[in-house]
């Protein structure tokens, strides 16, 4: 067989590319050296392509079941539909060892959300750790299917930045998965009427604000939850990533009323549609309102028809923890 001179062609190509000083000698020998240049070179090249390191698109929170040297365990990835069922899991660190030591971040340890795939069911709890790092917590999931656990905390040996990461959790049982629920300005739960102004725009911030009514009367006396008077959460369907999102004030601030209104500030990382949870607590009692959302490129209006959805219910919630 005819082997070097299609060799020679390769090595030629890849002296072009990398420049004079990879020169077919060196790249035809045995220096280990070389090839790691080489190796380097051609990292180099792919990031010039892509328009440097600092040019990277970031991935989103939640999408990773590792990243930043943690990792998330899941020890129970399979339960049953309607039964409770205790979800146990622990935060690794880069050499496996169990995370025991962690930041509060508003309020808690760590923040424990559940979310089917298709968006109808949503939880946000808050487990217990044990002595030895391992998080548990009782849950009963009405539906069947495939989920997303998410551990969003912040470990005391981090720079103080919370940290999500996510992991599959499966569901036995029939499972019928739902269309989007429709984007409608407001949401009903429990006699409580929460309208949402505002939206989400791709790769830029936008604020949204939430106002809070009663029995068509405003809310002027919502109470602290997760240091704040509404806690937000935002999933992308499809993938489910996880939009960190804080409100724009705290409680106890005196220049912050405790209602109607609650507003966030959140960036969306593309254009496509989303849900949106909002917590808040009114007479001792948690309670979830939900809408469904679509980002676009800042300025760049959208209508609600333009949001993937059918008919279907409000998401499903549980009491919280």
């Amino acid at each position: 067989m005819k082997t070097w001179p299609k060799i020679t062609g390769f090595i030629a190509a890849l002296a072009v590319v990398f420049g004079a000083a990879y020169g077919v000698g060196s790249l035809a020998g045995s220096d280990d050296a070389g090839t790691k240049a080489a190796t380097q070179a051609a990292s180099e090249v792919g990031t010039a392509e892509s328009g440097g390191a600092d040019e990277a698109v970031e991935v989103p929170e939640g999408l990773q079941v590792s990243a930043h040297g943690y990792s998330i365990d899941l020890k129970t990835p399979r339960i049953e539909r309607g039964r409770t069922t205790d979800i146990r899991f622990a935060i690794l660190d880069a050499k496996g060892r169990p995370v025991t030591d962690y930041t509060m971040d508003q309020e808690k340890e760590l923040h424990l959300i559940l979310a089917s795939r298709d968006l109808t069911v949503y939880r946000h709890l808050h487990p217990t750790r044990s002595g030895d790092g391992t998080w548990r917590m009782p849950v009963n999931l009405p539906t069947a299917g495939d989920y997303r656990l998410f551990a969003d905390f912040a470990p005391a040996a981090g720079d103080g930045e919370s940290l999500t990461l996510g992991t599959d959790l499966a569901v036995a049982g029939r499972y019928e998965p739902q269309s989007l629920p429709k984007q409608e300005p407001a949401s009903e739960v429990d006699g409580y009427t929460v309208t949402l102004r505002g939206g989400l725009d791709a790769g830029s911030a936008r604020e949204l604000t939430f106002e809070v009514n009663k029995d068509g009367k405003q809310v002027t006396d919502l109470q602290p939850y997760l240091g704040a008077y509404g806690h937000l959460v935002a999933l992308r369907a499809g993938d489910l990533a996880y939009l960190h999102v804080h409100p724009n004030s705290e409680a106890g601030d005196p220049r912050t009323k405790p209602g109607p209104t609650v507003s966030f500030t959140a960036t969306a990382p593309s254009a496509h549609g989303y849900r949106l949870f909002l917590d808040f607590k009114h007479e001792g009692k948690v309670r979830t309102a939900d809408f469904t959302v679509r980002a676009d490129l800042a300025g760049d209006t959208a209508a609600a028809e333009d949001v993937p959805a059918e008919e279907s219910g409000s998401a499903e919630h549980d009491e919280h923890e």
